[in-house]
Formats: structure tokens, sequence, C-alpha cells
């Protein structure tokens, strides 16, 4: 299976960013041809204000990103995996995950349940509660043949979350994110790693890149996209700025690193196994 994971450097004017990414995603397709591609976490709205991340959510399924995606798909007869995008349920706002397969039917929805409420060692102050409501369902889809996981950006942080994969046989985890560059340059790729070593599955990880605003203050992603191993190896990685990285996934490999070093049959504490 070929997979590319698309990096961008969203902003808060919805329409330009939307203009972008599907930029990204046809030159992607045409240049590495993948069978699934993956774009960042809310690479439709970033940083801007409440109300602004109010007005740019979509009730699903419509809307222009949604439209976009299921196009990209349906033309290019390719998974997407749209990173994640504002939806609007009633009152209540959701960071949200989107699935298309190759003719456009939407597979996969995945509300991220874990809420950045956090105070980085610089001082910034991250209240994501404040704007979303968390989602409460795990969620994994087929792709012909292969089970996904779904996760979003500070689900990385919660193990059980990622055991409770395991246990559905996720052989591949989608992780899109808008990662911090305070805590991305410590914790990004290390905690990457130990999730793909601990489900022994692929971990695909797209980020945003580079500066945005947020309520007036200045912030900062790390971006370093990448794509780790059963084995925790990074075998992708995208440069600097916006683009894309790609990865051949091999699933003779993560079968021999299974029967090799059985850690999941042998485990004996249990988790969360929802």
């Amino acid at each position: 299976m070929n997979v590319t994971m698309v990096q961008t450097q969203s902003g808060d004017d919805k329409i330009a960013n939307l203009k972008h990414a599907e930029t990204l995603l046809r030159a992607a397709i045409a240049q590495d041809r993948p069978d699934l591609v993956v774009l960042p976490e809310v690479f439709t709205y970033l940083g801007g204000t409440v109300e602004g991340a109010q007005a740019s959510a979509e009730t699903l399924p419509g809307g222009p990103a949604y439209s976009m995606l299921q196009s990209i798909a349906r033309e290019h007869g390719v998974w997407v995996h749209g990173g994640s995008l504002n939806e609007r349920d009633g009152e209540r706002l959701f960071n949200t995950s989107l699935v298309f397969d190759r003719e456009g039917r939407e597979v996969a929805r995945y509300r991220k349940i874990h809420m950045f409420d956090v105070v980085t060692p610089d001082g910034e102050v991250f209240r994501e509660s404040a704007t979303y409501t968390p989602g409460s369902d795990i969620v994994t889809f087929d792709m012909e043949g292969v089970t996904v996981g779904c996760a979003i950006c500070y689900d990385l942080r919660f193990a059980e979350l990622f055991l409770a994969f395991a246990r559905r046989g996720a052989q591949v985890i989608v992780l899109p994110a808008a990662f911090t560059m305070m805590t991305g340059k410590d914790h990004w790729e290390v905690l990457l790693r130990a999730r793909a070593i601990e489900t022994q599955a692929y971990l695909l990880a797209p980020n945003q890149f580079g500066a945005y605003v947020e309520e007036g203050a200045p912030r900062m992603n790390y971006g370093n996209s990448l794509v780790a191993d059963p084995w925790g190896a990074v075998i992708a990685r995208a440069q600097g700025g916006v683009g894309w990285t790609s990865a051949r996934l091999d699933f003779d490999y993560l079968g021999k690193v299974r029967a090799d070093l059985p850690s999941n049959r042998n485990r004996v504490l249990s988790g969360a196994d929802q």
C-alpha cells in the first residue's frame, strides 16, 4: 500500500485553505500515485477565533470541504483521509476526521476524543475544550482488507486508545495533527515511534507546519509529518515547509514483526477495550 502525508500551513481563511489543500492533494496524487492520501488536523481553519471556527464549520454530510474531499477521492480513485475539520452538530462543534473510499463514499467519521487543555513550558495557553465538544467513540475502518484506526493530535498521548486499536487488530493508525513547536520538538517523534512499537502498526502522522495566529497570539506548529513502521523506525518524513512525504507499507513485514515479537499476544495487564 502506498500512502502520502500532506503537510499544510493553514490559517483562518477557509477558502484559501481549501484551495491550497486541493492544490497539494492533486500534485501529490499526480506525482506519487498513493492508495491513501492524508491531510493534517483542522486543515480548513486553524487559529483565528472561536467565532471564526464556528463559522467555518460544516454540517455533515455536505459543505465545501466535504465535497472537495469526496470529489478528489472519486476523480482520482484514491482513498482520502481528510485530516480533520470543524463539524457543526446543532449547537456543538466537533474536531472531526472524514474518510472516503475510491468511489467517494464516506466510510468513517471520527470525532476527536481528547481535548488539548494545557499550558506549555513557554507559557502558551491552549483550551481546546473552549471551542470543541469531545467525541466518545473509538473508530476503525476497513480499507481493502486492512484495519485502520483513527486518532487526532493530542490523542497521541493516551496509550489506552492505541491499546484499543491493537485489540481491534489495527494494522495502520492515522493521526492528523497540529502539534505545537514547543511540544513537538521533544515529544512528536518519540510518541509516534512508541505508539508504533506498542501496537506493531504503521503510524501515519501528517502535521501542520509553521506560524499562525490564534486569538491575536502568534503560534507555531512543528511540521515533521512522518510515517513510522511497526518496528518504530521512521520510514518517511516531510521536509520543512508545505508539501508531502510518501511511503510504501509492507504488511508482510508487519506480520513478521508481530510473529517474531508477539508482545500484544503476551499482554497480561488489560486496559481500554471499547
